[in-house]
């Protein structure tokens, strides 16, 4: 067993690097907020998008708006979602306050064409949020009241979220232009989008499961042929009553052009389910030389 010095080494690394990407991706966003969104007056969804609007009406400071508005929510997630969620979203909210200070001061505006500033202030922003994401934080206490909410009134979180921004660009086309309104939907869209990229990342995998006459010959030759390493699982049809042989595997996009062939090689009638798999632990078995 680890030594309680190395256990504490460990802690503090780990520590050290999820502050690290929490502060890496509260700056991010904090650059696509005031470098591209806010100078051209595009509204994100959200507790920012609210602070954005008080910053447009009454110039309150977007950073201080964006602490303040977040810290009921904050507060609330610690009944729903533990401490240590709640220490690194304060702590991720806390970064991105100072990062659109610095770069609100810095005044650097990467570009006044509102379309460009649509699409990549919405790159940048999803990025940003991605990256607190994946690391356990959060830069919106939005979907923490929607989650109080969904179990008080029967709404799925996405439902009372969706509307909270509907409302939201409702506000911002009454207070700004319905055209700043439009490109802020489609900078919400874009960001959401690459969130998604970020937290499941690019190479998304396929989960694949086969059922099969010929299961043992069709996983034979995905091992002995294609090195894919497949495990069987036994069941019982459901009509025929009979013992069925099913094979399970994890492929890469490439790989299951290969699976594919090799089924349809050995039974043209077999089942083949596919199912994306958007995070994949431990080490794949290897065949045996």
């Amino acid at each position: 067993m680890p030594k309680t010095g190395t256990k504490k080494r460990i802690r503090f690394t780990q520590i050290l690097n999820k502050a690290f990407f929490l502060t890496l991706g509260a700056f991010i966003a904090g650059f696509a907020l005031e470098c591209f969104l806010v100078p051209n007056k595009i509204i994100d969804g959200g507790v920012v998008g609210i602070s954005m609007i008080l910053n447009y009406i009454f110039g309150f400071n977007l950073g201080l708006a964006i602490l303040l508005i977040n810290l009921p929510f904050i507060c609330l997630a610690f009944t729903k979602m533990g401490k240590y969620f709640v220490i690194q979203t304060f702590f991720a909210v806390a970064m991105l306050s100072i990062a659109t200070n610095v770069f609100h001061h810095i005044h650097f505006v990467v570009t006044n064409d509102v379309l460009l500033s649509t699409i990549f202030g919405g790159i940048i922003l999803g990025t940003g949020v991605g990256t607190v994401l994946k690391h356990e934080g959060s830069l919106d206490g939005t979907e923490i009241m929607a989650l109080v909410l969904s179990k008080k009134f029967g709404f799925s979180v996405g439902e009372i979220v969706m509307g909270f921004n509907i409302l939201i660009y409702i506000a911002a086309g009454l207070v700004l232009t319905w055209e700043s309104a439009m490109y802020s939907i489609l900078t919400y869209f874009i960001a959401y989008k690459v969130i998604d990229a970020v937290l499941e990342g690019l190479n998304s995998s396929k989960s694949v499961r086969i059922i099969s006459n010929k299961a043992e010959d069709i996983g034979q030759t995905l091992i002995t042929d294609y090195d894919i390493s497949v495990t069987y699982l036994k069941g019982i049809g459901g009509y025929s009553k009979q013992d069925k042989t099913l094979i399970y595997c994890v492929v890469s996009r490439l790989e299951m052009s290969k699976v594919k062939e090799v089924v349809k090689q050995y039974d043209e009638n077999a089942f083949l389910s596919v199912v994306d798999v958007h995070e994949v632990y431990g080490t794949r078995m290897r065949k045996k030389i």
